[in-house]
């Protein structure tokens, strides 16, 4: 793997294989190694020294506190709809006898399993990989998250059942987080704190700089193949890093 060479895992930082975190890391010193991955890898590439930070499932750093640090100020939040962690289905959540679960997911799994428990329901859950159509073709519900929920929210809106995060903060009033950026306890804490200090830097220059937001807008929609109002819209009204 290109991190394992002799590039020291204390360059590297992990990011979400989805364009949820592109606010962080669009622009970021080329002096760090980049590693991509599903969410629900990067948890073990932290633990194995892969990286010196990463964005994980809030789920995994509840079961991981002893051994890692949460780095403050940054995350991947919503307050309200989220627009990539959707519930599709031809059917309402009360008449889903079974929905498919990605994969690449363990907090949105989390999530889903507490929405259904909240409303009295009791389907079954069965692991699949993150494709729309198979998982519909077995079951009466799909979860979906990241990119894969957006394209699939765009070429099948009909299908949009619920959106995750909004039904959290419907139920709860609060906030809902999906990823934290941590680091292992025993991480060198200057290059962990110039790590930290440079995202940080990132998503304030998103906030902050038109010229520059428009900018990431613009590749990111390139990038994924979503139309930039969109993009836009998700960057503005949906996911957070902060």
């Amino acid at each position: 793997m290109l991190w394992r060479g002799d590039m020291s895992w204390k360059n590297v930082i992990g990011r979400v294989s989805f364009s949820n975190c592109d606010p962080i890391f669009d622009g970021l010193d080329p002096e760090w190694t980049i590693l991509s991955a599903p969410p629900a890898w990067l948890t073990g590439h932290v633990m194995r020294r892969d990286c010196i930070a990463a964005p994980i499932p809030s789920a995994d750093f509840a079961s991981n506190s002893d051994e890692l640090l949460l780095l403050p100020e940054i995350g991947i939040v919503s307050n309200g709809k989220v627009g990539s962690v959707l519930l599709f289905g031809e059917r309402p959540i009360e008449n889903m006898r079974d929905i498919a679960l990605p994969t690449d997911s363990s907090t949105s799994k989390v999530l889903l399993n507490w929405i259904v428990k909240n409303r009295g329901l009791d389907p079954k859950f069965v692991e699949s990989g993150p494709d729309i159509n198979s998982m519909l073709e077995k079951c009466d519900g799909a979860l979906l998250i990241g990119d894969r929920a957006i394209l699939a929210s765009i070429s099948n809106p009909e299908l949009v059942r619920m959106d995750l995060g909004a039904e959290w903060t419907r139920v709860t009033g609060l906030p809902m987080v999906f990823g934290v950026f941590v680091a292992r306890r025993d991480s060198p804490r200057d290059v962990l704190i110039t790590a930290h200090s440079q995202m940080i830097s990132q998503v304030e220059k998103f906030e902050n700089n038109d010229s520059w937001r428009n900018k990431v807008i613009s590749r990111t929609s390139k990038k994924m193949g979503f139309p930039m109002d969109r993009v836009e819209e998700y960057f503005r009204t949906e996911v957070r890093n902060r």
